[in-house]
C-alpha cells in the first residue's frame, strides 16, 4: 500500500483511530514513567513536538506496511503480527531521528520502549474487543431462541476443521447446528474445550459420551467428521458406531467451500462413497511429475474414457507443449475436448477420432503430431461384455496395444505407458488374460530396447477406480435410487478400490519413475491398493450413507458370480518379486521370463484367428501365452460374430 492508495471507507475510520492512538500512547507512555511529575522532566513544548514526531511516523509506516488490508471483525494472529513489525519500525525511526535531533537529552531513555508496549495494547486491544464482541452476537432476541429447530451434533475430531467449523457456526445469521460435544483422535485433548465446546472424550469412547449426552436431553442426531483425509477404515467404523446409536453419519464442507466474510449458512455434506474407501494422502513428487510432463507433446488414447479423463485433466495441469486426444466414440471425445477447452482456453489440443485397432490410421497420427510421450488408456474393460464379445476383446486390448506400442517405437517416442488392471494377474477371464498379454508385450519390448535414447516401456497396474463408468458404485448408487435391491454377486467378494484422481496421480508418479533414471527392464509399477473392501459391506455402507437400513429399507440380493468373475483379485502374480521404489504407494514387480520371437508369432497367429473369426484357435493361442488363465464356460462356446472382425497387421 502506497501513501497515495486511497483507502476505503471502514479502512479510513481505523486509519484515524490508530493515529489517535499513537498520540495518546506517547502521552501515556511519558505518565507511566514520570507520574504526575511529569511537567517537572519534560516541558510542555517538548512534549508536543515529540508526540507529533511520533504520530507523523506512526502515520507513514502505517500506510507503507499495508496495516488496513485485514478486516477487524476477522483479526488474527497474523494481524497481531503485522501490527508488532508497524509499531517495531515506528519505534526504531522515532528512536532514529529523536537522536539525530535531540540526541534524546529531552526525553527518558525508556520511553521508546515503554512506548513499544502501549502502543501495541492500544492498536491490537480495539481489535480484537471488536472481533470478540462481532463473534458473540450479543443479541437478547438470538439468545433467547438460540437452540430452536438447530440440530444437536457431535463433532468427530478436535482439530482445525472443528475449530472453522465453530466459527463459521458463531457468524452465521440462522445456523442449522448445534455442536453439543467434540470428540478427539487423541486422548491428550480430553477435557479441553474449543470455542466453548468440550472435548468429552474419544471416539473410542463413543458410545459412553453419546450416553452422557442423552441423560442431558442433548442426544445427537448426526455426527460430523471435521477432516478431509481421514482413513477410510476409519470412516468404515465410524459409520458403523453411528448407525449403532441413531445418528447420521456426515462431514464437513472442504476447507476451501468455507467463503470469507458473513457466513448466512453452513451446511454439513453427506459422507461419500471415497470417504469410506479412502486413505491418507501418498507423498507425491510433483517435480518429477512437471519434469516428465511439461514442455512435451503427450498422447493420450482411450481419452474420453474414466481414466483417460481425468489423465488428460492433470496432464493439461503440468504444461505440456500439446495434446493430442485419441478416442473412437464421438460422443466422449467431444465431451473431454469441451473440458479442456473450458478449463484451459487456448491450450493447444488435437481431438482425433480413432480406433487403435487401425495400424493404418494410428501411424498416421504418429507421424503427423510426433507424441514424446503417449498414455495408452484405450480398453475394453467390462467383464461379462468382453466375454461375450471375444473378438472385439482381444482385437482391442492386445492388437490395439500392439499398434499403439509399435508406432511409439518407430516413431521414436521417449515413454509410453501402458494402463492395466489387477484382472490382469491369474485372470480367469478374457479381459484380464487380454490385459496380460498386452503387459507381456510392452515388458518384452522395454527389456530388448537398446540405449538410453530408446522408447521406454512403462505398465502400471491397479485395481477398481471409484466411480468409474460400469463399476459397481454407480450400479449401486443408481439401484439405490430406484429403490433396491442392491446387487451383489457373492457374499465373499472383495475388491481393491482407490479414487480415480488417486490412481492417475500415481500413474503420472510412476510414469516419471519410469521415464528418467536407469531403465527398469521391463518391470510393472503397481500401485498400492491398501486392504480389500467386501462388496456386501460396501453395499450395506451406501444403504447406511442414504439414511436407509440394510434390509429392512433396502434389500440386498445375492445374484451369483458373473461370468469370468473372480471373488478375490490380486495385484502380484507368485512369479513377480516385489522390487521396491522410491516413492510411496508404488511398487515394481518383476517381470516374467518371456520368448520375444515365440510372443510376436502367437500375437500373429491371434491376428489371423481373429481375422478368421476362429474363436477356438483365438482361445487356444491366449490360454498358450497365459497358462494360468482357465476360459469359462461362456468363453468356449462363443458364437462367431456376424461379420469377422478387421485388426489392422503389425
Amino acid at each position: 500500500m502506497t501513501l497515495t492508495a486511497r483507502l476505503p471507507y471502514r479502512a479510513y475510520i481505523a486509519f484515524i483511530h490508530d493515529i489517535a492512538m499513537t498520540a495518546a500512547s506517547f502521552v501515556l507512555s511519558l505518565y507511566l514513567r514520570l507520574g504526575s511529575d511529569v511537567f517537572r522532566f519534560v516541558s510542555p513544548e517538548v512534549m508536543v513536538k515529540s508526540a507529533l514526531v511520533f504520530t507523523v511516523i506512526a502515520a507513514v509506516v502505517f500506510r507503507v506496511m499495508g496495516l488496513y488490508r485485514g478486516v477487524w471483525r476477522y483479526a488474527s494472529l497474523n494481524d497481531l503480527l503485522a501490527i508488532t513489525r508497524a509499531v517495531s519500525v515506528t519505534v526504531m525511526v522515532f528512536l532514529l531521528v529523536m537522536f539525530a535531533w535531540t540526541r534524546l537529552e529531552e526525553l527518558p531513555r525508556s520511553i521508546p520502549f515503554i512506548n513499544w508496549f502501549v502502543l501495541m495494547a492500544l492498536l491490537g486491544g480495539p481489535r480484537f474487543v471488536y472481533r470478540t464482541v462481532k463473534d458473540r452476537r450479543i443479541d437478547l432476541r438470538l439468545l433467547q431462541n438460540r437452540d430452536q429447530d438447530r440440530v444437536p451434533v457431535l463433532l468427530a475430531g478436535a482439530g482445525d476443521g472443528a475449530e472453522l467449523f465453530l466459527r463459521a457456526l458463531s457468524r452465521a445469521a440462522h445456523p442449522g447446528y448445534r455442536v453439543v460435544g467434540i470428540l478427539a483422535e487423541k486422548w491428550h485433548r480430553v477435557g479441553h474445550n474449543i470455542h466453548g465446546v468440550n472435548v468429552m472424550g474419544t471416539l473410542s469412547e463413543m458410545d459412553a459420551v453419546v450416553d452422557r449426552l442423552a441423560r442431558r436431553g442433548e442426544a445427537p442426531q448426526r455426527l460430523v467428521l471435521t477432516r478431509d483425509d481421514m482413513d477410510g477404515a476409519q470412516v468404515r467404523a465410524l459409520l458403523d458406531s453411528a448407525d449403532s446409536l441413531g445418528m447420521i453419519l456426515a462431514r464437513l464442507p472442504r476447507m476451501t467451500d468455507f467463503k470469507s466474510g458473513l457466513v448466512d449458512e453452513i451446511e454439513v455434506r453427506p459422507v461419500a462413497v471415497e470417504d469410506l474407501l479412502g486413505r491418507p494422502q501418498m507423498p507425491l513428487d510433483r517435480a518429477a511429475m512437471r519434469s516428465f510432463i511439461e514442455g512435451r507433446r503427450i498422447l493420450v488414447t482411450g481419452a474420453g474414457g474414466s481414466i483417460g479423463r481425468e489423465l488428460v485433466s492433470q496432464v493439461v495441469d503440468f504444461s505440456p507443449a500439446q495434446l493430442a486426444l485419441v478416442d473412437h466414440s464421438e460422443f466422449a471425445l467431444y465431451t473431454v475436448d469441451q473440458e479442456v477447452a473450458a478449463g484451459t482456453p487456448g491450450f493447444p489440443v488435437w481431438a482425433v477420432l480413432a480406433d487403435v485397432r487401425d495400424r493404418g490410421r494410428v501411424d498416421a497420427i504418429f507421424a503427423e503430431f510426433r507424441p514424446e510421450v503417449v498414455f495408452h488408456a484405450a480398453a475394453l474393460k467390462h467383464v461379462p461384455l468382453v466375454e461375450a464379445n471375444l473378438f472385439e476383446g482381444i482385437t482391442t486390448n492386445v492388437l490395439g496395444t500392439v499398434n499403439i506400442a509399435d508406432a511409439s517405437r518407430e516413431a521414436g517416442v521417449s515413454t509410453m505407458v501402458l494402463v492395466s488392471t489387477d484382472k490382469a494377474v491369474n485372470p480367469t477371464n478374457l479381459m484380464g488374460a487380454t490385459k496380460r498379454i498386452a503387459e507381456t508385450y510392452c515388458q518384452v519390448l522395454d527389456l530388448h530396447g537398446d540405449g538410453d535414447h530408446e522408447t521406454r516401456f512403462v505398465t502400471v497396474r491397479f485395481g477398481n477406480v471409484l466411480g468409474s463408468t460400469g463399476s459397481v458404485v454407480p450400479l449401486f448408487q443408481k439401484q439405490l435410487a430406484a429403490g433396491g435391491p442392491l446387487t451383489v454377486t457373492d457374499p465373499n467378494m472383495t475388491r481393491y478400490f482407490m479414487t480415480i484422481r488417486e490412481a492417475v496421480e500415481l500413474v503420472l508418479e510412476a510414469s516419471a519413475l519410469g521415464g528418467r533414471g536407469p531403465r527398469r527392464e521391463g518391470k510393472i509399477f503397481v500401485l498400492e491398493m491398501g486392504e480389500p473392501v467386501r462388496i456386501i459391506d460396501l453395499a450395506r455402507q451406501m444403504i447406511r450413507l442414504a439414511g436407509l437400513r440394510p434390509e429392512e429399507d433396502i434389500a440386498i440380493e445375492i445374484t451369483g458370480p458373473r461370468p469370468g468373475e473372480k471373488i478375490s483379485e490380486e495385484i502380484f502374480h507368485h512369479g513377480e518379486p516385489l522390487v521396491p521404489t522410491e516413492c510411496a504407494g508404488i511398487l515394481l514387480a518383476a517381470p516374467r521370463a518371456t520368448d520375444g520371437p515365440r510372443l510376436a508369432r502367437a500375437i500373429d497367429d491371434l491376428t489371423a484367428a481373429c481375422a478368421d473369426a476362429d474363436a477356438g484357435r483365438a482361445i487356444d493361442l491366449i490360454c498358450a501365452l497365459v497358462p494360468e488363465y482357465t476360459p469359462s464356460p461362456e468363453v468356449a462356446t462363443v458364437r462367431p460374430p456376424l461379420r469377422a472382425a478387421a485388426p489392422g497387421g503389425r
